[in-house]
Formats: C-alpha cells, sequence, structure tokens
C-alpha cells in the first residue's frame, strides 16, 4: 500500500489530473440524466413532450434524454460554440458565451415560440446548466442585443459575483427569471440543472429561466451603481418603477413547474476527495461555495497549504486541499489574457514562493477558463525558478491579468477542450 501511494505522489500532475477527471464525472450528464427521465410526467391525450434547454452541459443533457427517453419528443436547446454533440430529435444549436450574440438571441425567441401555446396536456422538459445565461440572449421589450451585450461586458469586467450578473440579466430579459415558465403556461415544466453557481440557488443558475425571481429593478440598478456601471437614463427610469419586473416565486403561474438539481460542485469535490482517499491522500474540502477575487482567495488558499506542510494542521501530509465556487477577476491590465483560475494559480505560486513539496491544479469544469483555449494550469515548486529563467516576471503579469501568458510560456496550462458539463471551478492543492 505504501508503494502504491509514494507511486501517485511521485506524479504530482498525474494525481491532480486524477482527482479533476473523477469531480468531472460525478457531473457527467450521461450519469446523471437517464436516473432523473422517471420524474417526467408523460403527456395527457394528445400531448406532447418539448425539450428546451441552455448552457454549457445542455447538448450533452439532450443526447441523454434522447438515448433514454422510449416515446416521442421534440425541442431545441442552446449551447456554447465548440459544445455542440449530435443529436436526432433534439436540435442543437451553438452561441455566444460569455457575451451574448445574434445566435443567442434568434435561439432563445425559437424556444419562446416552441413552449408558447401549450396546454395542460402537453410537457415542457428544461435541460438547464451554467453558460445558459449567456446564451439565451432574449432582450425584454424595449431593450436590445447591444444595450445587453455592454452591461454584460461592464459586469464581467467590474468584479462583481455571479449572482449580481445574472441579477442584472433577469431584470432586462425576455425569457429569464422564470419567464420562460411562464411562456409555457399552463403546460407543466420539469427541469433538470446541472449548478456551475455557489449555493446552488435554483433562481442563479442560467438566471432561473422556469424559476421566480425574489429581485428587482431597485436591486439591479443598486448593483450597477455598486460598480460604476452606467445605463441609459431611459432604461434606468424603467427598472425604478418596475415596468420591467420579472415574476415572484409565488406566482401561481409557476405553481406547475418543478426543479430537480442533477450535479453540484459539492458532489464534484466529494468525488474528488474519494479518489484522493483512493490514492492514499487525505482530502481536505474547503468549501464549495467561495466567491472573491482570485489572486486574494489564492492567498488563503497559500496560508492553508503552508500551515498543512509546516506544522500538520489542519490536515497532516500527504493531503489534498480542494475547493469550488466561482472567484472573479477584476480587469486591471490591458491586452492580459487568462481567466480567473489561471489567475488564482498565478496569485498562488507568488505566495507558496517555491515552497516544497506543494503542488497544484485549478481548472473551470467546462474546459474553458476565460476566453482561451485552456480549462487551467498546473503549479508546483519549480514554478517560480523556471519563470525567472526565462525572463518571467510573476508580479507583472498579476498586474496586467496575464496569467495564460505566464504559463503558456512554462507549458503548463491544462487543455481539456470542452468537458460537456460545468459545475464550477475546481482547485486543488497538493501537499506532499
Amino acid at each position: 500500500m505504501a508503494d502504491e501511494v509514494n507511486a501517485h505522489l511521485d506524479d504530482p500532475r498525474q494525481l491532480l489530473r486524477r482527482l479533476f477527471a473523477a469531480g468531472l464525472a460525478a457531473a457527467d450528464p450521461a450519469r446523471c440524466v437517464p436516473p432523473a427521465l422517471a420524474a417526467i410526467e408523460p403527456p395527457g391525450p394528445g400531448g406532447r413532450l418539448i425539450v428546451v434547454g441552455a448552457g454549457k452541459a445542455s447538448a450533452a443533457m439532450a443526447r441523454a434524454v434522447e438515448a433514454h427517453w422510449p416515446g416521442p419528443l421534440s425541442g431545441l436547446v442552446v449551447t456554447r460554440y465548440g459544445h455542440g454533440v449530435p443529436c436526432s430529435r433534439i436540435e442543437i444549436v451553438e452561441a455566444a458565451h460569455p457575451v451574448p450574440d445574434a445566435a443567442g438571441e434568434a435561439a432563445a425567441a425559437r424556444i419562446l415560440a416552441l413552449v408558447g401555446g401549450l396546454t395542460v396536456n402537453d410537457r415542457v422538459l428544461a435541460l438547464i446548466s451554467g453558460g445558459g445565461s449567456a446564451l439565451l440572449a432574449a432582450p425584454a421589450a424595449g431593450v436590445t442585443l447591444p444595450q445587453k451585450r455592454a452591461l454584460t461586458s461592464a459586469l464581467l469586467r467590474s468584479g462583481a459575483s455571479i449572482g449580481e450578473i445574472n441579477g442584472v440579466r433577469k431584470q432586462l430579459s425576455a425569457i429569464k427569471g422564470g419567464r420562460l415558465a411562464l411562456a409555457a403556461w399552463p403546460a407543466p415544466v420539469l427541469t433538470l440543472a446541472i449548478s456551475d453557481v455557489p449555493g446552488d440557488d435554483p433562481a442563479v443558475i442560467a438566471s432561473g429561466p422556469t424559476v421566480g425571481d425574489p429581485g428587482d429593478g431597485a436591486a439591479a440598478l443598486a448593483i450597477l451603481e455598486r460598480y460604476g456601471i452606467p445605463l441609459d437614463p431611459a432604461l434606468r427610469a424603467r427598472l425604478a418603477v418596475g415596468e420591467l419586473a420579472t415574476p415572484k416565486p409565488d406566482d401561481p403561474r409557476l405553481a406547475r413547474s418543478r426543479f430537480v438539481l442533477l450535479a453540484s460542485p459539492r458532489q464534484m469535490l466529494e468525488a474528488a476527495a474519494a479518489e484522493a482517499r483512493r490514492c492514499g491522500v487525505t482530502p481536505l474540502i474547503l468549501g464549495d461555495a467561495i466567491e472573491g477575487e482570485a489572486r486574494e482567495v489564492a492567498r488563503v488558499h497559500a496560508g492553508i497549504a503552508l500551515a498543512c506542510s509546516r506544522h500538520g494542521f489542519p490536515a497532516g501530509k500527504p493531503c489534498v486541499l480542494l475547493s469550488g465556487g466561482e472567484t472573479t477577476v477584476t480587469l486591471r491590465g490591458e491586452g492580459g489574457r487568462g481567466g480567473r483560475n489561471s489567475e488564482f494559480l498565478l496569485g498562488l505560486a507568488l505566495a507558496l514562493d517555491g515552497a516544497p513539496g506543494i503542488a497544484a491544479l485549478a481548472a473551470d469544469s467546462d474546459g474553458i477558463d476565460g476566453s482561451e483555449d485552456n480549462a487551467g494550469a498546473f503549479v508546483d515548486p519549480q514554478t517560480p525558478a523556471r519563470a525567472r529563467a526565462l525572463g518571467l516576471d510573476g508580479r507583472a503579469a498579476l498586474a496586467a491579468n496575464d496569467a495564460w501568458g505566464y504559463f503558456a510560456a512554462l507549458g503548463d496550462l491544462l487543455v481539456t477542450g470542452p468537458t460537456l458539463t460545468n459545475v464550477n471551478d475546481f482547485r486543488a492543492i497538493l501537499v506532499r
């Protein structure tokens, strides 16, 4: 047993990859969708099953539905460019993420048309996962797609949390914040969801298209003011008076809408922890809903890792610190490349400063960290020395938000391609 444990520890990167793979497997739509199909109520006389959905996992979820639902069905789901899979009865459309585009706007309009005019004998199955908010780009009446694109870009640059971003998006949408379920009424709606948000709040996942919204226009305006984001005066006035109000959770038209959570960040981390135990490594889950600036979260994680390494507390060696959630990056530099996970790792590498025996992986579970083609990256004790040998300045790269450039030069990017699921960030710090 000791030899087997040592073999795992001798190749930290391979072990970290193994933990990440175990976490992703727990959120694989092919695994988590089929058992949930028993919750679908069969259509009534003359009724149909309409499948709609949005998100980075929605195409894979649709494929799982097609493979396991014995009766007739039809529908449309929208996913991010590059995340589509072949389906025969459910149409797969691709659109832009995280800033919406015309393809997403057209797909959202078609989804609303598909569920319009249904009866109590019809059934709607909504397949929802992270990324769905940007992909369901149906501006509310009087709101334009360029306005939504500009607001989304500004919010993403500001460091606002995903809950805050979606709180604004819902107020300006014709489909989010419960409006999809309203469009389908009186047909019953069953939502199967894969969560990518801290806390797994159904109203936040993809901006809750089938879930009542507790927020309002005043709350959205407060978020925009908090981050100094300007808004068209006419649109501001409409939000202030509640003209664009979303349906609330107690709206009777939502009484026929049910919500089932299939997979979550917690399940991903628990699966990784179980794999760590099988490899003889003690897992310590720090949390599944960690938020905050990526570089600051990294400093806290580094402090815990150093405490484990030097003092055996809160866990003795060998151990692995696991965490999930969604950090944020406030863009300060110009022209920098990278996402929140690579920025986390750069901050971690600077804080650890080559501390022996500590290696880490951080990645977005959808396979795309930010706007680049990598899922994340690796850090090990040799990272700072190798960077200096190449003339790389880690602090300058962090100041410029250019973690991608730093890790690309080192050859330390983790590239997986689209994973076809999305349960948010995965961070693993191995202490040996």
